[in-house]
């Protein structure tokens, strides 16, 4: 199962405690993913359609415990591109369906006229824990979240801009939470990149344990990529080392060639001698070797003396 998958069968197992939280959370899955149809002399059916079963489960009990509906749950083939099987939920007129739309802050009047509502009723998050519970329906109406082994990214998908601006109005109302909203080919996403704030979001949702395998991915990854930090900065210094030696034994041969090594002072001829003789050794290694040892800037300031020998040299 994917990682959205495995954290929408997690909050399917949640269940408010509080009764404004519930409406709250049927609120948002009904909004995110429910649709009316016409049953004829005004009256509306919702249909609420999941390709998740344990939401549909989940929904249909919770429908039941605070509106006292039984709504009757179908399977149908999905026609998405994705194909597979469709979970249906339906509320209909003889189960008060127009009730709930006006509870659910969806059918609104408005001087005398009925009107639906485009966005998020504010009456139903006036609280932090109904705004928790409203995040938790959307997403698990039309929410998504990659699997963090291969990116970040947590979004909501929304059928208006008005209802997007809303969705990312919502969620920044949690601290350090900075959603974006994008263009798609149906409607718009409210989405979310980074690591840090989507760990955020799923403990704001109440996916705990979710949120300890996205934490460890990250943790993981962290540690691989400072592993290959300090093997990419070793690999650079020994590349280093080796063009400065391969630079300094040039030099010291030419001036074998040309003068030989007695030309060079004692001092610059002992390192001269150890170089050649230690083709690859570090600085610090050469400066031990040496009697009396000495630092590395002291071994720095003599092989950049005996470069400048060699470059004044002529063959």
């Amino acid at each position: 199962m994917s990682f959205a998958t495995d954290t929408k069968n997690e909050l399917a197992h949640i269940e408010p405690e509080k009764d404004c939280c519930k409406l709250a959370e049927i609120a948002g899955f009904i909004r995110m993913c429910g649709s009316l149809e016409l049953e004829g002399f005004g009256r509306f059916k919702i249909v609420m359609p999941t390709d998740n079963p344990a939401a549909a489960r989940h929904y249909k009990k919770m429908i039941k415990d605070y509106f006292g509906v039984d709504a009757p749950l179908e399977v149908g083939q999905s026609n998405t591109i994705k194909k597979g099987v469709t979970y249906i939920l339906a509320i209909g007129p003889a189960q008060n369906s127009e009730a709930i739309l006006r509870e659910i802050g969806i059918l609104m009047i408005k001087g005398g006229m009925n009107y639906f509502a485009d966005g998020i009723y504010d009456g139903i998050i006036r609280t932090k824990c109904c705004r928790k519970a409203y995040l938790r329906g959307m997403f698990m109406a039309a929410g998504t979240i990659s699997n963090p082994e291969k990116s970040h990214h947590f979004e909501i998908s929304c059928n208006s801009s008005v209802l997007a601006s809303d969705v990312r109005r919502l969620i920044r109302t949690f601290t350090d939470l900075y959603p974006k909203i994008v263009e798609r080919k149906k409607g718009e996403g409210v989405y979310v990149k980074d690591g840090r704030q989507i760990l955020d979001i799923l403990a704001i949702m109440g996916a705990h344990s979710q949120y300890l395998a996205y934490d460890n991915v990250m943790m993981m990854k962290a540690v691989k990529n400072e592993t290959n930090r300090i093997s990419n900065c070793e690999i650079a210094n020994v590349d280093k080392v080796v063009r400065a030696a391969g630079r300094q034994i040039d030099a010291i041969e030419k001036i074998q060639r040309v003068k030989g090594l007695d030309f060079l002072p004692d001092r610059l001829q002992e390192i001269a001698l150890l170089r050649l003789a230690h083709p690859e050794a570090p600085l610090p290694e050469i400066g031990e070797m040496m009697d009396p040892p000495i630092g590395k800037s002291g071994l720095s300031k003599r092989f950049k003396k005996i470069e400048e020998i060699a470059d004044s040299l002529t063959e």
